[in-house]
């Protein structure tokens, strides 16, 4: 169980754990040497299955055999458009063995986002998790020509489907099985043909700033990559971890499924994305890889808890969060705890701390990793004064994820940490943009040769678009986004993501984009806690019939006025936000407004709300 004043127990680890010079070899050297040790588990009918490294080798093994049979050639592009299931790994792991790339789709993506990213990888056969996703594909396959085949994950509800561009994945594993008994080694000779410098991973960005970019990884730095990650955040063959974040996301991809592939740890697989606070409690994780919506969403659930509890609870709560935050205190300034402050500390999780820790899922966990996007240091702070290290790491799709990254040996709040022992990062003297580079850094966009040449320089340097500073101990922090700056009529620069950050950790407020480029002062447009807000008015019998009625309500308008006063004291006069908007529609991943990973987008929503922005500055 870790503690606060002792983080002794995470130690990088920088050993060779699995050998390997492609990913596809790499997964068919843990099947070799792990056998029938449990590597996925996935909850079906209310019971956890488990998947032993044997029988996921058989899985992909057959599933490569019905690609190879279908014609894949290595090189060739597939396709996944699904949620993050096991079939997600086991097709993603087949196509690797063919020596074919593979490239993920959001499954909240629309019909025409699927036609754009097939389209533009040449997606030879797609694998599709459901009828809902197939949908989406029969609807633009005839704009779709490379398009050969689609393979369906759950054929529920499709059972009368007659379509020979069609079949299910169990009809595929059936035509791998007879395609391997009578080419019994070609599958070994794709894997052993496929050498490190071949592409093997396609990862589109988001698209907050046009159309998404396919980025290319080879394999070389994939395995370099989930090495190097060893070295950072260690992880062990007895760790469990919690899959949920999308698979077509470089974090998942990368810090989740590759990386428990090199290190043997335990994946299991949320049932859906509104059961993680369950399957979170059941699986009790020792490691959680979260964005810090999820950070933020467990915090939100704890403070709606404890209003509902009774004033002993609640005094409890109080003198043990207290004694949590002293230690932090002492920790982060790196000064000793002594043996009293230890005692207070252990009643106080016997009297409160243990149970807030149960209620997240996170009582068992070693240390907890965010990444993404910013997150506040008061967030890290709290989770500490759990007992709890929070580890934040810094990355792109374009450096195979994290650049940096803090260890539990050295933990600063605000900050990103050090560069990552496997690649080196550095400041633009002239403009603070952080560069990074590396044999982790990405291959280049797919057919976009102008674009990767502004992404990365003649030296190798990728420049990443965010602008920071570092300090004495090699620390480096984001100070924003280099188009996000803003910049006031008078004169004065505002980072707008430190002011968005103290918002989203109100627990009433999920995202804000902080608007004054040029105005005389600063606004912010608010999306509320869907959940946290209906409750509160509920509390108060405040009347409301939908989302839009909720967010007009004057006291809903006055609880995000004082979350907005609270965060204001903590901003010189000049850096203050003056009026707020609340968005009136409940938006999704589907929504225009959000990426898939669920952030705003700052340009789109300034230009659709322009109205009500330019309302605020009359």
């Amino acid at each position: 169980m870790s503690n606060l004043w002792d983080l002794s127990h995470i130690q990088p680890n920088t050993s060779v754990v699995l050998e390997g010079g492609t990913l596809s070899a790499m997964f068919w050297n843990g099947v070799e040497k792990r056998g029938r040790q449990v590597w996925m588990r996935q909850k079906e009918l209310g019971i956890w299955r488990p998947w032993t490294w044997t029988q996921t080798g058989e899985a992909v093994a057959e599933i490569a055999g019905g690609l190879m049979s279908l014609g894949l050639q290595r090189g060739g592009i597939v396709s996944i458009l699904s949620n993050t299931v096991i079939e997600w790994i086991l097709a993603d792991l087949a196509v690797l063995s063919c020596g074919a790339v593979c490239s993920g789709i959001y499954p909240t993506d629309a019909a025409s986002q699927v036609h754009y990213l097939c389209e533009d990888s040449g997606t030879r056969i797609l694998f599709v998790e459901d009828d809902e996703q197939l949908d989406k594909a029969l609807e633009v396959r005839q704009q779709l020509p490379a398009l050969g085949k689609i393979i369906v994950f759950d054929m529920e509800g499709l059972r009368d489907l007659d379509d020979s561009g069609v079949m299910s994945l169990e009809a595929l594993r059936e035509l791998g099985r007879a395609y391997l008994a009578q080419h019994p080694d070609e599958l070994m000779q794709r894997v052993k043909a496929t050498r490190p410098q071949d592409v093997a991973i396609l990862v589109y960005t988001s698209g907050t700033t046009g159309k998404p970019k396919g980025a290319m990884h080879s394999h070389n730095s994939l395995v370099y990559t989930v090495r190097g990650y060893n070295t950072l955040i260690p992880q062990l063959e007895l760790d469990e971890k919690i899959c949920f974040l999308p698979l077509c996301h470089i974090a998942e991809r990368l810090g989740g499924a590759y990386y428990a592939l090199y290190t043997g740890s335990i994946l299991n697989f949320v049932e859906n994305p509104e059961t993680v606070p369950e399957n979170m409690r059941e699986i009790s994780p020792t490691v959680i890889i979260a964005v810090p919506r999820v950070w933020e969403k467990f915090y939100s659930g704890v403070m709606i808890a404890l209003k509902e509890a009774g004033p002993l609870q609640q005094a409890a709560y109080a003198w043990s969060i207290g004694v949590g935050m002293r230690i932090a205190d002492r920790v982060l300034a790196g000064q000793p705890v002594d043996g009293f402050l230890k005692f207070k500390f252990t009643l106080a999780r016997w009297m409160a701390l243990n149970n807030v820790r149960k209620l997240i899922g996170i009582h068992r966990a070693r240390y907890l990793v965010t990444g993404a996007a910013p997150i506040s240091p008061d967030l890290v702070r709290w989770y500490l004064a759990l007992g709890v290290p929070m580890l934040e790491v810094w990355g792109l799709t374009e450096s195979c994820g994290a650049a940096t990254g803090i260890t539990a040996s050295k933990i600063k709040p605000g900050s990103i940490g050090a560069a990552a022992a496997y690649n080196e990062v550095k400041l633009d003297p002239d403009t603070g943009e952080i560069l990074v580079r590396g044999p982790n850094v990405f291959m280049g966009y797919l057919n976009l040769p102008d674009k990767t040449a502004e992404a990365v320089d003649a030296d190798g340097w990728l420049h990443t678009g965010d602008v920071g500073l570092v300090d004495a101990e090699g620390f480096f922090r984001i100070t924003d986004r280099m188009k996000d700056i803003i910049i006031t009529a008078g004169g004065k620069n505002v980072t707008p993501s430190e002011l968005e950050n103290e918002l989203k950790f109100s627990p009433y407020i999920t995202d804000a984009v902080v608007i004054g480029d040029k105005r005389p002062y600063l606004t912010v447009i608010v999306m509320i806690d869907q959940e946290n807000v209906e409750k509160f008015a509920q509390d108060r019998d405040v009347p409301f019939s939908n989302y839009a009625s909720l967010t007009k309500s004057p006291e809903v308008q006055e609880l995000i006025q004082a979350e907005l006063d609270r965060v204001n004291k903590k901003f010189a006069r000049v850096e203050q936000i003056k009026k707020f908007f609340l968005l009136d529609t409940q938006l999704s991943a589907e929504d225009e407004e959000l990426t898939p990973t669920m952030k705003l987008k700052r340009k789109l929503v300034q230009q659709k709300y322009a109205p009500q922005i330019e309302a605020m500055y009359r």
